[in-house]
């Protein structure tokens, strides 16, 4: 569900208009406009399916692309001083939080797990939760995860620990059909609602015909130089499989065409993937080599925080309990979204 909108300016007024689909699969029209502080400038954005407006400039929502076209608010994850014009003011920062999923079963078994889609252990649901611990007191407005489940099933566990108790809705893309029957219709119960976008852009990377073996017999079948050089090189894949430069390609580019973007419009994004797409968007965040990144090493369950600053991003490790006030005291954002979290929950 796409929209092109042109932007003009006329004193300080963006007047735009287009369509959606409504739950009877029929199209209405729409307009309205928004004031502006910015003048001059035309771009086209996408209506996206979330509800969500996002461009460069600016960041409009509304409730799952309804007619009034209600402003989502959250006085919580929604920082101001009380001015009426910290509304028009360019979001400072955003948070991003990256969780490579808890210990799958085939992790367990010792096997290549690669795409094969395998849920996680009962170790890997307690790593999930703990996660969760940890960023509890962390702002989080949308959610990316793989499509395989265990990536999934860590952010979905993680949310249940967190305060703010938002609960994460999967977003349906299948169909046209899909995406109208996971329509939700109440629109307080969709501002408590946080939009959890699957992508096979950030799945594991495919590691071919070692997919399902052991991981010790297969170092002794080929040799152990071989399989390190296949599992930790950066561009030489095992058999008919992915390097780690092939999924870096694709994890990178999804990162940057869709993730970003959301981040420079002030969203808080968790992204819950595996340690070879998150190796790649970490190469990309920390600008590292390919001879860096190959020695790079994430924990399962393990969060990491990085905040988006000025354009750039910033590494502020991971966050050890909700209750250690240094996490929170990195940026003056994060510490009033803690104040306000405590205030909320002890009014």
């Amino acid at each position: 569900m796409m929209a092109a909108t042109s932007f003009h300016q006329a004193i300080g007024t963006i007047q735009y208009s287009g369509c959606f689909r409504n739950s009877n699969l029929n199209q209405v029209n729409w307009n309205y406009s928004f004031q502006l502080i910015s003048s001059g400038f035309k771009l086209d954005i996408a209506l996206l399916r979330t509800g969500t407006y996002c461009s460069r400039k600016r960041s409009f929502s509304n409730i799952q692309a309804s007619t009034s076209q209600s402003t989502v608010f959250d006085p919580v994850s929604s920082p101001s001083n009380g001015t009426k014009s910290d509304s028009k003011k360019k979001p400072s920062e955003a948070a991003l939080i990256l969780i490579r999923h808890g210990e799958s079963m085939w992790n367990e078994k010792n096997l290549f797990t690669g795409c094969v889609d395998v849920p996680l252990t009962k170790k890997g649901v307690e790593e999930a939760i703990e996660a969760g611990k940890r960023i509890s007191n962390i702002p989080i407005d949308m959610i990316y995860t793989s499509a395989l489940i265990r990536a999934q099933m860590t952010a979905m566990l993680a949310m249940t620990e967190h305060r703010r108790k938002k609960v994460p809705i999967i977003l349906h893309d299948e169909s046209e059909q899909a995406r109208a029957w996971s329509q939700i219709f109440s629109e307080d119960t969709n501002k408590q609602c946080i939009p959890v976008i699957t992508a096979w852009q950030l799945n594991e990377r495919m590691y071919g015909e070692l997919q399902g073996l052991n991981k010790q017999e297969t170092a002794e079948r080929f040799g152990k130089e071989k399989v390190h050089e296949w599992r930790r090189s950066y561009d030489i894949p095992p058999p008919n499989g992915e390097s780690l430069e092939m999924c870096a390609q694709r994890a990178v580019a999804y990162f940057k065409e869709h993730i970003e973007p959301q981040l420079q419009c002030g969203k808080n994004v968790m992204i819950a993937a595996h340690g070879n797409s998150l190796r790649s968007i970490i190469m990309y965040l920390d600008k590292l080599t390919s001879q860096e990144v190959i020695s790079l090493e994430l924990s399962t369950g393990i969060p990491m925080l990085y905040i988006l600053k000025e354009g750039q991003f910033i590494r502020r490790g991971s966050p050890v309990a909700p209750t250690e006030a240094g996490v929170y005291a990195y940026t003056k954002r994060l510490a009033q979204y803690r104040q306000r979290l405590d205030e909320m929950l002890q009014s």
